[in-house]
C-alpha cells in the first residue's frame, strides 16, 4: 500500500521495534529532512530543521532513539556525520 503521495522523494524507511512508526527521509519540505509517520501514512511529523542530507536513520532496539546521516554544513565543509537524537528529534 502507497502511503506518501508527495513530490520528489519520500524514501529511506524503516519501521520502530514496536512496530507503531516509520521513520523516513522526505525532500517534501525542499530539504532532504527526517520524518515520522503512523503505520497507515497518517500524523507526519518533520523531525530535523537543519540544512543539508538527513537520512539513512534507524531506530535504536528500544525505539527510543535514532541513528542517522548527516552532512550539515561544519565550518563550510559538507562532510556527512552521524547522529543520534531522540525519536521525536531532540538533539542528544
Amino acid at each position: 500500500k502507497r502511503l506518501t503521495n508527495t513530490k520528489g522523494y519520500d524514501a529511506e524507511a524503516t519501521i520502530s521495534p514496536k512496530g507503531d512508526r516509520i521513520l523516513f527521509t522526505s525532500m517534501r519540505d525542499g530539504d532532504l529532512d527526517l520524518y515520522t509517520m503512523d503505520l497507515n501514512g497518517k500524523h507526519v511529523k518533520r523531525i530535523t530543521h537543519t540544512l543539508g542530507y538527513d537520512g539513512g536513520a534507524w531506530f535504536s532496539p528500544d525505539g527510543k532513539k535514532i541513528v542517522f546521516g548527516s552532512n550539515r554544513n561544519n565550518g563550510g565543509t559538507r562532510d556527512t556525520n552521524v547522529f543520534i537524537a531522540d525519536w521525536t528529534g531532540g538533539k542528544k
